[in-house]
């Protein structure tokens, strides 16, 4: 119990401390260690003695079947010892085991009554007081149904709820994957609810290798339980508890801290994101300095960073301005130059025009040299140099050479198509949205191309590389068409608008940003390896207990 009180100590710091702190109390509780045994209990020896009368006089008033004879108990079987006025059994000895079924749901007349059916999702509530659905009379006479009393205990028997386990407090029925027990006297049902969930590992175990797991009746009224005097049952049950309302209480105060962690940071990021002048920027950036330890000890946060770090760059705010830097207008007379001079050697096609940006169109104010261009203004789309899927996918197997997709690699091949550092953009799928992983990447060397990425080339290789940042930085949402498979076309990619620094500026911001999500990546680290530690301290003291 002393250890016990320091696990609590440090169950508050470990990410998968207080489930394991439920466990621990579980373990300590099943091995007579959570409350101390009373001599004056009635011994385990009377109680199993008066649940073998009972099990007669059952069988003799037609109520159960005679049950088959079980194995012995033999001593390489027992896990652990018990105290002196415990004793090892069967969970047959606990209680009547039954299971239900699924009445036939071509005949209408079994569904829609008064009588509660429990299905196996509903066993994890705990104490149970409703179902989903109801059956009739009729249902329960054809069906090789039975109505459990208030009190049954349940365990589900199927899939990837087995090994969790209710109380009934109505009377109700249940399907063919619960398993439905009615204590005998002198056997606390709420005790057998906790014994069967400290018992959930076992039973997943056994009920594993299936393509549905499953458990039996047979396997469950075979598994060997401890049992203790019913006294000492009462005792363990108020105490487990107990200690199950301080695990909430921690639970819920944790859930608390990082929830105001994660509220705090993200009112930060926004406040930053939305400065307008540079006091309100630094008194904003001091504030997340000086809380940068607490703040940034979750990875939900981090995430957030790198987001931030993205949006403050295209927005202008990462890196400073230099009033000597040549202004984009001009960059944008350069790349119009360029584009002319490829279209007359016949190296690109003749690019249809794209909309001009209006005043309306603008998202936010730019700093002086910035200009709001639209993407196909200061992009070369190569997209047809790509070799369909559908024409050459004959070389995708065992080659050398990288073959990408809509989200990076996907393949090796054994041909190329490019031998050049080109910006890939992904054009369909959920991850245009959804964002999981950046939509627009560099692809550097010999590569081939599969029709789900545009592939685009541009006047100075620096631009391209801003263009990454840029892409995986701004919402893609208006343009991109349909919902079931999302995609964005030559024609919307062209018109998305691009807050175009100077080009000596985007050299500035990549390196920047470069720089801060090196920084990200330290903090990850970071935080994995405190949470091995905080994780080994957890196993240490759970080892000594």
């Amino acid at each position: 119990m002393e250890s016990l009180e320091k696990y609590f100590d440090v169950a508050f710091a470990a990410p998968e401390g207080i489930k394991k702190l439920r466990e621990l109390i579980l373990t300590l509780a099943m091995q007579g260690k959570l409350v101390p045994q009373d001599p004056n209990d009635q011994p385990v020896s009377e109680l199993l003695r008066k649940i073998d009368a009972e099990k007669r006089q059952l069988v003799k008033a037609g109520k159960i079947r005679q049950p088959k004879p079980l194995p012995e108990i033999k001593s390489e079987e027992v896990p652990y010892e018990l105290p002196e006025s415990w004793s090892w059994v069967r969970l047959n000895d606990f209680g009547t085991w039954k299971s239900g079924s699924t009445p036939s749901r071509t005949n209408s007349s079994y569904f829609g009554g008064d009588i509660p059916w429990v299905k196996s999702g509903e066993v994890k509530q705990g104490r149970i007081w409703k179902t989903e659905e109801m059956i009739t009379k009729s249902a329960l006479e054809n069906c090789s149904l039975d109505i459990n009393p208030i009190g049954s205990v349940l365990i589900a028997m199927y899939g990837a709820n087995i090994g969790e386990t209710g109380v009934l407090e109505i009377e109700a029925t249940t399907n063919q994957a619960v398993c439905a027990c009615k204590t005998f006297c002198g056997v606390d049902n709420k005790f057998l609810a906790r014994l069967i969930s400290s018992l959930k590992q076992d039973f997943i175990s056994q009920g594993a290798g299936a393509a549905q797991p499953n458990i039996s009746r047979e396997k469950i009224i075979n598994t060997l339980a401890p049992l203790p005097p019913f006294a000492e049952q009462k005792r363990i049950v108020t105490r487990i508890d107990q200690l199950m309302t301080r695990c909430d209480e921690l639970e819920k105060l944790r859930t608390e801290r990082e929830q105001k962690r994660l509220t705090v940071h993200i009112s930060a990021l926004n406040s930053l994101l939305e400065a307008q002048e540079p006091d309100s920027f630094a008194a904003v950036w001091h504030f997340i300095n000086r809380h940068f330890a607490e703040l940034y000890s979750v990875k939900e946060n981090v995430t957030e960073l790198r987001k931030a770090i993205l949006q403050l760059a295209v927005m202008g705010k990462l890196v400073p301005q230099d009033s000597n830097d040549q202004p984009a207008s001009e960059l944008l007379k350069e790349i119009e130059v360029e584009k002319l001079r490829l279209v007359k050697e016949g190296k690109i096609k003749q690019q249809k025009p794209v909309p001009e940006v209006n005043p309306a169109d603008v998202l936010y104010a730019l700093p002086l040299g910035w200009e709001w261009v639209r993407f196909g203004n200061i992009s070369i789309n190569r997209d047809g140099e790509r070799i369909p899927v559908s024409k050459d996918d004959r070389n995708k197997v065992q080659g050398e050479y990288d073959y990408y997709g809509a989200s990076g690699i996907i393949d090796k091949v054994n041909d190329f198509i490019f031998d050049k550092d080109l910006l890939l953009i992904g054009e369909d799928g959920a991850n245009l949205i959804n964002r999981s992983t950046p939509i627009a990447f560099i692809a550097s060397g010999k590569y081939w191309v599969n029709n789900h990425a545009h592939v685009i080339d541009a006047h100075d290789f620096q631009l391209l590389l801003y263009l990454e940042k840029y892409f995986n930085a701004i919402d893609l949402k208006p343009y991109v068409t349909g919902t079931a498979q999302p995609k964005m076309n030559q024609a919307k990619m062209n018109s998305i608008l691009v807050a175009l620094p100077p080009l000596a500026e985007q050299h500035r911001i990549v390196a920047k940003i470069d720089q801060l999500m090196a920084l990200s990546d330290k903090l990850e680290q970071q935080i994995d390896a405190t949470t091995c530690k905080q994780s080994t301290l957890l196993n240490a003291v759970m080892a000594h207990t």
